[in-house]
């Protein structure tokens, strides 16, 4: 068995990588290499850890053949192609707890320096002049803090906030009203943000959305003298137009941990602006966060590469251990009910599927279910189709995919059925159940009840309901020497159509299937290989 490698391409806790190594996967680690340089490094990787000065682009990835999961040794994940990834079938995981009271604690820590311009009465201070009456501060006891983005670390700064006596003001459209009066604070638009706001702390990624939220128009709404804080991403700040708020005067101050371009130019006019606080994103540089981020990531990418668990990952949904085993048969009848509709109907002519969870799947989360019967379906589609990039390979072919869930009783034939139809007016529709014993049937071809296994070679024939037809197939199939080794037989009313699937224990040539086509009461015949 060929040897697991993970490489390191940026500074992480090397002691906390020990989950990888214990594990028998090797664990390379080269920091700052050039891009040429690293593309030669990941050719035989199977992982890659990176923090946030390494940038794995297309590229990168189109050269790394064996690449299977990204590991961001931290929250943001903006120097990842993370739609390039998901096109390619990798895994991006992130560690989005082990930054939050870090990076949480620094903008807090960034606000107060502000508020009582700590660092420029120290630097004034180390020159040799006493100079108090330069230094007068503003407290932050009865001020109004707008708090962008209020996921982990939003939230926390919020509750350190309220410890100082601030009002709290968030914009967040995924946070209720109802969310938001737990935690004693009032949400609203981002102008109402705006113009009721002291400070302004920024918790938001960087997207198209995001991009430059602050510039001349988000300034010019702002109050007279407010102040802000960035311990989040570069790029959410356009810096010309902060630069000229403080100038002008409507900006009383600003403290940046993170820039657009990193690490900031020597020229740049946010250094040594003395209304400027500046720190080299330090958000995330803690001990206790770096040891963190490093053992989650690890531990994360190590499970996934041996036991295909997810957690934490941002193109796919996650699965825990636990709900892995659970899950597991249900998610593997459903990539075999995908190979089973592709090699029945032309995936390459697929323009719509509906599945329908009933049954033990009645409850659950089924969404990994549904991305395995995606890539079963386009199996032929791309040689790189996976659970990870199917739903996006099914997107760029415009098919449409469409789930429902149907509560009735336990003791159903159908956990999943799956209805697929073609651009030239086909369907097809072929269900399965996981029965207590954790073994998956196939139960329903179209209109036809049965219960097959879903493995090896299989002949699925349909024919008229007539005496002798399956003697025939059988002694067909005997003179060409092909065994049989389980024999699925279904009609939907006597001497109507019945349908066969038939389990064989060596290869069908395309002769041997002409030859069953030519047997009277035969109507069709297709070969399947799951």
């Amino acid at each position: 068995m060929e040897v697991l490698k993970v490489f390191v391409a940026d500074d992480v806790n090397e002691e906390k990588l020990e989950p990888l190594k214990a594990a028998g996967i090797k664990v390379v680690k080269k920091i700052k290499l050039a891009p040429d340089v690293l593309s030669k490094e990941l050719i035989d990787a199977d992982g890659v850890i990176v923090r946030s000065a390494t940038k794995i682009s297309a590229e990168l990835m189109d050269g790394a053949r064996r690449l299977r999961v990204i590991g961001r040794a931290g929250v943001g994940v903006d120097n990842i192609d993370i739609r390039a990834a998901t096109e390619r079938g990798i895994v991006v995981m992130n560690a989005p707890d082990g930054n939050t009271i870090t990076t949480a604690e620094h903008a807090v820590a960034l606000l107060v320096s502000m508020a009582r311009n700590i660092p420029q009465a120290d630097s004034t201070l180390r020159g040799g002049k006493w100079d108090k009456k330069s230094f007068v501060g503003v407290e932050l006891n009865g001020k109004t803090l707008g708090v962008i983005g209020l996921g982990r670390i939003g939230k926390h700064v919020v509750g350190i906030a309220r410890g100082f006596g601030m009002k709290i003001v968030a914009f967040d459209p995924f946070v209720s009203d109802e969310q938001a009066k737990e935690m004693g604070i009032t949400v609203g638009s981002l102008d109402d943000l705006f113009a009721q706001s002291d400070f302004i702390t920024i918790h938001t990624p960087v997207t198209d959305e995001t991009r430059g939220i602050f510039g001349r128009e988000a300034f010019s709404k702002m109050k007279d003298g407010v102040r802000i804080v960035n311990c989040a991403r570069g790029g959410l700040i356009d810096e010309a137009a902060l630069v000229a708020a403080i100038e002008s005067g409507k900006v009383a101050g600003a403290a940046l941990d993170v820039y657009e371009i990193e690490p900031l130019p020597e020229d740049s006019k946010l250094l040594g602006n003395p209304k400027i606080i500046t720190t080299p994103h330090l958000g995330a540089s803690t001990t206790e966060a770096q040891e963190g981020v490093a053992l989650t990531v690890a531990e994360q990418m190590r499970d996934f590469l041996l036991f295909g668990e997810l957690r934490n990952a941002v193109n796919a949904p996650s699965l825990a251990a636990k709900e892995l085993e659970a899950l597991l048969p249900y998610i593997e009848l459903a990539e075999d009910l995908g190979h089973l509709q592709a090699q029945v109907l032309d995936e390459n002519a697929v323009s719509s599927v509906q599945i329908e969870y009933a049954g033990n799947l009645a409850d659950k989360d089924a969404s990994q279910a549904t991305r395995s019967f995606v890539a079963g379906l386009l199996q032929n589609v791309s040689a790189r189709v996976n659970v990870v990039n199917s739903m996006h390979i099914a997107e760029e072919r415009g098919i449409s995919i469409t789930t429902s869930y149907k509560q009735e009783a336990r003791a159903s034939d159908v956990d999943i059925s799956t209805n697929v139809s073609t651009r030239d007016g086909r369907s097809q529709t072929v269900s399965g159940k996981v029965y207590s014993d954790g073994q998956a049937r196939i139960t329903r071809i179209g209109d036809f009840s049965i219960e097959a296994v879903p493995e090896g070679t299989m002949l699925i024939t349909k024919n008229r309901d007539v005496p002798g037809v399956i003697g025939k197939i059988g002694t067909l199939l005997g003179e060409k020497q092909i065994n049989i080794s389980r024999f699925y037989l279904g009609r939907n009313e006597k001497g109507g159509e019945a349908l066969a699937v038939i389990e064989v224990d060596s290869e069908v040539s395309e002769d041997v299937i002409n030859d069953l086509k030519q047997v009277e009461p035969v109507i069709s015949v297709r070969l399947v290989k799951l």
